[in-house]
């Protein structure tokens, strides 16, 4: 019985320790979502503490810094997925095909590599990353 109290309390410690290193390890991380058509550009980029918004194909990026409220919430998001996953998400619409949706996607580089999803409509991101998307989005309308 105390070997099983020990290993559980272990178990959990270990959990806890490894969130915070993931915490930290957020702030050298990348992200990137861009959404463009013929008429539309925008271009989103987080990158320690800070979103910088890009809503001309040549225009300069207006940044902003993050509350400690958005950065807990993108933290929390970003922890829920998993990037090894990104490139095989497949897209939930098509709209893209007919110009009923600009094509998205999104980029994170996170420990010098990079994920990358395939194209997706905007506004319609695949479900498993659906809140992180939405989340970066939230920031750069504030942003702009």
């Amino acid at each position: 019985m105390k070997t099983l109290s020990l290993l559980l309390l272990t178990l959990f410690l270990g959990k806890s320790c490894q969130s915070q290193i993931n915490t930290a390890d957020v702030e050298t991380a990348k992200l990137e979502y861009t959404a463009n058509s013929r008429g539309l550009y925008n271009s989103t980029i987080i990158e320690n503490k800070t979103v910088a918004v890009t809503s001309t194909r040549d225009g300069k990026p207006v940044s902003n810094s993050l509350t400690d409220a958005q950065w807990s919430t993108l933290i929390k998001e970003f922890q829920k997925v998993d990037l090894e996953e990104i490139p095989n998400l497949k897209a939930p619409t098509e709209k893209r095909f007919y110009d009923g949706a600009a094509m998205a996607n999104l980029k994170i580089t996170y420990k010098g590599k990079t994920y990358e999803s395939q194209t997706f409509d905007n506004g319609y991101p695949p479900e498993k990353i659906k809140n992180l998307v939405n989340t970066i989005l939230s920031f750069s309308k504030k942003a702009e």
